[in-house]
Order: structure tokens, then sequence, then C-alpha cells
């Protein structure tokens, strides 16, 4: 069936389905290593309380039949373990069904840690990876072509990816349409990574062109996916190089990676030949089998459905109060994207101490807790953890913004440092107390900037910081008791 069949697609359906799988990967590993200190039984938002506040049919998740942690560990290792299968391409040399099951396996597990995961889970790329993961489960396997219902889905999710974010900048934040948002990004985004500093430093004129560059290839590049053949594929290039310049930039979890993944099914086989014949690797025959008549009737009522569901995310790329990573949907399907529709000019950073002594006073002995990607010790270079996704560090950024949305899980945090609790000190980098117990402990404000080159020459720091005063002045348990009550 030449209308249902993508035969020049082959190496794009191989990236789509192996590129999706290992960032299920990155995302179960996750699951399992922060999931239950954030919102597990004893988590800082419990999921429990979740469940019971909030009914199923808000935010479906296996975890609203029961809920423990044992629970979570088998959809952690389950998810790993099929995410896993996928990345070395077991199912995909099956029939077309085997694939599919597996991703929708990997989309019903996270949609479940999801639809629970409240302010921690709360992010675009979450969306982004179940819609691509529902998507990739109708791709096929090798015994029949790529069908081209789906890679025009996809294809349309790239497109709304990228223009959703050129939009939600071009209409926001006046720094984006004057092209000084570089002048600030580099230095307030979330999490920098080791050369943000670098980036930060490089000549204003220069960041300027960045920005205008950026407004290029989420402006009008995406447009070039809707000349499917050399032109999306010359396009998708260029999306992928501006990503990977943002990998390099910046810690943005597995936005940028899972965007170049998705990218890449626009790539036709003929314009990889040219990337992979120099490299003496070539380009597999395309499926000579046609799909069987289940695999149409179900990829074209998926295709309807995600027609029918593109309404909203449309509606909302056209008007003029766009909507950042919005879903329409419980399920998490045809979502609205974007990034950075504001521009922090300032970094306020929240640092969090501790002390042993028994009075909190002027004389006390105060000690940092050190935070794995956040800013805190100013010689410290930062580190890239991208793609993985360190939720903590993340909403600790939020609540230096003032959002009140995460002052919910941090008092229940500064108990857990209390208690010493350990699952919630193996999220940290550094615990001053060694496991022991401080007996106050208190949250300051500080300004971050980047040092310029002469401060880092004598003093040794990457950071310079000023006093900004308390965001929680010391407390104890008991303390902390009376406030949650």
């Amino acid at each position: 069936m030449e209308w249902f069949d993508a035969q020049g697609y082959t190496v794009a359906r191989a990236v789509v389905q192996r590129g999706v799988a290992a960032v299920f990967v990155v995302a179960f590993v996750a699951v399992l290593h922060q999931f239950r200190p954030l919102l597990g039984e004893h988590g800082l938002l419990p999921v429990p309380a979740f469940v019971r506040r909030v009914p199923w049919r808000s935010s479906p998740s296996l975890f609203h039949r029961w809920y423990s942690d044992r629970l979570v560990l088998v959809v952690g290792w389950a998810g790993l373990l099929v995410a896993g299968a996928l990345v070395v391409g077991l199912p995909q040399q099956g029939p077309p069904w085997a694939p599919a099951l597996a991703f929708l396996v990997l989309w019903a597990l996270y949609l479940s840690v999801v639809n629970v995961g409240q302010v921690f889970y709360g992010f675009g790329w979450e969306s982004l990876l179940l819609e691509a993961g529902f998507l990739a489960a109708f791709l096929g396997s090798a015994d029949v072509a790529p069908p081209l219902p789906v890679l025009v889905l996809l294809w349309w999710l790239v497109f709304r990816l990228e223009l959703g974010a050129g939009l939600i900048k071009w209409r926001g934040d006046p720094a984006w349409r004057d092209l000084t948002a570089l002048y600030y990004h580099h230095e307030t985004q979330p999490m920098p990574g080791p050369l943000s500093r670098l980036f930060h430093l490089l000549p204003r004129p220069l960041h300027r062109v960045e920005v205008a560059a950026n407004h290029v290839a989420q402006l009008v590049v995406p447009f070039t996916l809707l000349v499917p053949g050399p032109v999306a594929s010359v396009g998708a290039g260029v999306m992928i190089v501006t990503q990977l310049w943002l990998v390099l930039s910046g810690n943005f979890a597995w936005l940028n990676w899972l965007t170049i993944v998705l990218a890449a099914s626009a790539v036709d086989d003929r314009s990889w030949a040219v990337v992979l014949d120099p490299l003496g690797v070539d380009v597999p025959a395309p499926a000579s089998a046609d799909a069987p008549a289940w695999f149409v009737v179900v990829v074209l009522t998926v295709a309807a459905l995600c027609v029918w569901l593109s309404r909203h995310p449309l509606r909302n790329l056209l008007s003029r109060h766009q909507r950042m990573n919005a879903s329409f949907n419980v399920w998490h399907l045809v979502n609205a994207y974007g990034a950075f529709g504001s521009i922090t000019r300032r970094r306020t950073e929240v640092v969090v101490e501790g002390t042993p002594d028994a009075d909190p006073g002027a004389g006390a002995t105060w000690r940092e807790y050190g935070f794995r990607g956040k800013p805190g010790d100013v010689r410290r270079l930062p580190r890239q953890y991208a793609p993985y996704h360190l939720r903590l560090d993340w909403g600790m950024w939020f609540l230096g913004l003032g959002s009140s949305a995460q002052l919910r899980w941090f008092t229940p945090f500064l108990a857990r440092l209390l208690e010493a609790d350990r699952p919630t000190l193996r999220l940290l980098a550094h615990d001053p107390f060694h496991g022991e117990r401080p007996r106050w402990v208190r949250a300051h404000l500080w300004q971050y900037r980047f040092a310029s080159p002469s401060e880092r020459r004598a003093t040794g720091q990457r950071w310079v910081r000023e006093d900004a005063g308390l965001l929680v002045d010391a407390v104890d348990l008991r303390a902390l008791a009376r406030f949650g009550s």
C-alpha cells in the first residue's frame, strides 16, 4: 500500500524507537532512585494522601487502586527492563504487535508515575515522553515498512514542540524580541552545566546572534517539516544542531535529547546515507512485506484520534494567551509545549543550613547541605547531569523564584533533614553532619552570579554570591510540628 508505507524512513524509525526507549531507561532509573523519598509512603508529598484527594478519572494511575513503595520498585524495574529490550531492538524483530505492546506498557507505567507525581513531575518533558512513547508504539517492526500516518504524527509533534517554544518566547518576555535574553539566561537557568559560565561570558553581540538563530530555528525551520524529503531532512538537521548547542550550554533533563530523537524522524534514508556511507555503515533495505490488515486499522484509528485531539493544541498555538506545557487530557496525548517564556534577570538560590548548637543565635555555627546539581559551593564546577533529571534540585530553583507551589514539600524536607532521614539525604551530594541529626535548620537566600575572569583568577571562585536574607529562620522539629498543624 503505497499510501500507507513510508519505505524511505527505515533508519528514522529505528532511531525513534531506540532513542525514545533510551529516554525511558533514564526516566525509570530516576523513578527507582528518587520517587520514594519524594513521593513515597514517607515522602515529601506522599502519594497515598494525593490519591485520597484526587479521583482516578482526574489522574488515572495504577497507584490509585493500591500504593506501596514496593509497587514503585516493581513499576520502575519493569519499565527499565522493557525499555532496555527496546533499546537493543528485541521486540522490533518480531511482528508489529510486539514493539506496540512494549511501548504501550512503558506509556501506561510512566503515565501512572506522572499522574501522581504532583510538582515533582509537572514538567513539559514528562508529557513529551509520554506522547512520543505512545506514537512510537505504532511505528511497526522490521517485518513492515514504517507507517506514514505515524511518521506524520511525529512530524506534527516536532512542529508543535519547536514552534510552540518559539512562539511562547516571542509573545512573552521582551528580552527575546530585543535579542538580549541570553545576557541573563545562561547564568539564571535552572541548572547550569560545566560550560554554562563560558557561554555566559561570550561577547554580548554573539549572544544576540544566538537569540536570533534560536528564533529562526523555532519559528521558521519547523515549517520545513511540511515538505517531506530533502527539505525536511535539512530542517531536521538544523533542529538537531540547535538542540546539541543547548545540551552543551545547560542541563534540561531529557528535553533536548528527546527533541533530537524526534527530529530524526523527518530525516529520510537518502539523507541518512549521506551521513552513514562515509562511516562505512549501510542503510538497511526497506521491508517488502505489506502491513497486516489489523495493523493498518489500528494505525488509522490512532491517527484519527490524534487528529481529533489536535484541535486544542492547534488553537493554543494560534492564541495570544498561549499556554506553555499544557496537557488537554489526562492521558498526556497531543500536548502543547514551550519553554522559558520569561527570563529571570537575577539568580536567587535557597541554601539550606543546619547547626548542632543548642542556641541558633548569633554564635551558632551553620553548615551548608550540598545539592547535586544546583549551585551551592562557589568554587565547584557545575556537573553535566542531563538527560538525568534531578527533581529536588529543580524544585529548589522554583522555590528560589518564589513559587508557592514548592512550599508544600519544603517544610517536610526541612523536617527530614532534622530527622537525618537517610533516603532524603541520599538525594543530596553532601550531608555536613554525616548522618547525625542537626538541632536546627534554616533556609538562607543568596544572589548568585558567575564570576568574571578577573574574579576567577583572584579567588578561584566560579560564582560570586551576596546575602539576600532568610527564607526560613532557624526551626527545630517542634517548631515545624506547630507550623504543620
